[in-house]
């Protein structure tokens, strides 16, 4: 007999409640703490360098909250529960974009941040600035494209929420 939306609700709640505390992560330090750094600091190398800090941080929670989620996720479909095969697929392409800015990303980034500083130079002054600038653009997009599917999958949680 298959498990209808309205078996296990503090299950589904609890999953709800954390994937909106980890896309509200997202959207605070993303959107609003480290464009606020680069505002109010007057040294854009010192707001970079705060605002490199709470993006591995935050990279951090979203490998923490995705492979947490995912297992959660798995042992819902076991009981049942088969809206979440789909929300799997959206959690594992939030684990890959993190994945790819954390261990990919940062580190070719603190890479030339480095080398940079040790010609004299912060990065965005130096020869170095132009493919810095390519990496950045790149790690950005992919930290929008995992807040959008974020989104996405609260506003497919909140819909089968309203089924049930």
């Amino acid at each position: 007999m298959l498990t209808t939306s309205n078996d296990h609700p503090r299950a589904q709640r609890l999953f709800l409640l954390l994937v909106a505390l980890w896309v509200g992560t997202l959207i605070t330090i993303g959107y609003i703490v480290a464009p606020t750094l680069f505002a109010t600091l007057t040294d854009t190398q010192v707001a970079g360098m705060v605002a490199g800090v709470l993006f591995r941080v935050e990279g951090t929670l979203s490998l923490i909250f995705s492979a947490a989620l995912m297992v959660f996720a798995n042992l819902l479909v076991k009981r049942g529960l088969l809206q979440y095969k789909v929300i799997r697929w959206y959690l594992l392409a939030m684990l890959l974009s993190a994945a790819i800015v954390g261990f990919v990303l940062q580190p070719l980034m603190n890479a030339l941040r480095e080398e940079a500083l040790a010609n004299g130079f912060p990065v965005m002054l130096s020869p170095l600035a132009s493919q810095f600038a390519m990496w950045h653009g790149l790690s950005s997009a992919l930290y929008l494209l995992q807040t959008l599917i974020g989104l996405w999958l609260l506003w497919k949680l909140t819909r089968y929420r309203e089924a049930s």
